[in-house]
């Protein structure tokens, strides 16, 4: 069966974030879903199966880290949807049946993919003792995400607070269910971004994850109800950097960005 290797949220090979896509008859077991993912040894791999026609959805989609299966991942489902249009297995919108719900995937006729996920709630909450040790970094605000993605956002003084960060991750996982999300506000708009995010999920083997599309749609209306505006763009990673375009919507985000294919062959397995 063919697998490929895309880079998600960037336009350009070798930048944004790598997810693996299998496009599958059917699911295997489990164990062999997770055996594929440890093996490919990215943030997330992607497996998806076309449903039968006139349901609310056209394709099955799950995605495993090398150590589990995740609820919600924005990149893959951005790479999946790339390959599907890429390979004219699709056309339009693709809808996707996923854990997280019903997502659907719009290309454009620049190849850029919009994706419709449910937003993320936030609730403050104090920060637990031991976490600025953690990060290495003074925080400023904390939102937990733990009825949607299971995130802490952490709000730092400034972006280069953000971009310096050298955390302490075996203490990092103990803070959240699935990661940590730092972010700040970009300190030159002109740049073409209005806020800055890296991302820190140890707990699922993954010490930063280059850009996370599902950290956004708490991202979103975090930095929405700052700037009072619906429509804005992130940039996010450290060694690999990506953009993505966002748009709350009350109850769903968009979330917009390009992708690449950089690796086609063969799983013999």
């Amino acid at each position: 069966m063919r697998i490929r290797i895309v880079d998600a949220f960037t336009d350009r090979p070798f930048s944004g974030n790598p997810a693996g896509v299998l496009l599958l008859d059917s699911f295997p077991d489990d164990h062999w879903l997770q055996k594929v993912a440890a093996e490919v040894n990215l943030s997330e791999t992607a497996f998806a199966h076309p449903l039968p026609p006139g349901g609310d959805a056209d394709w099955a989609l799950r995605w495993f880290t090398p150590a589990a299966e995740v609820d919600m991942c924005g990149h893959a489902t951005l790479a999946t949807a790339h390959v599907l249009h890429t390979t004219g297995a699709a056309t339009g919108t693709v809808r996707f049946s996923a854990r997280c719900g019903i997502l659907g995937a719009t290309a454009a006729p620049d190849g850029s993919i919009t994706m419709d996920f449910p937003t993320s709630s936030l609730t403050p909450v104090e920060a637990s003792a031991g976490l600025e040790k953690a990060l290495g970094a003074e925080i400023v605000s904390v939102h937990d995400t733990a009825a949607h993605i299971g995130d802490l956002v952490v709000e730092l003084r400034d972006e280069a607070a953000v971009r310096a960060l050298t955390p302490d991750l075996a203490a990092l996982a103990a803070f959240s269910e699935r990661g940590v999300v730092v972010t700040a506000a970009a300190e030159q708009p002109e740049r073409g971004y209005d806020f800055v995010s890296r991302a820190f999920f140890p707990r699922l083997g993954i010490d930063e994850d280059p850009v996370t599309g599902s950290a956004h749609t708490a991202l979103a209306p975090f930095w929405s109800a700052r700037f009072g505006r619906d429509d804005l763009t992130g940039f996010q990673g450290g060694a690999r950097t990506g953009i993505v375009r966002t748009r709350l919507r009350g109850d769903r985000t968009l979330l917009t960005g390009d992708a690449v294919t950089v690796i086609e062959g063969e799983l013999h397995a």
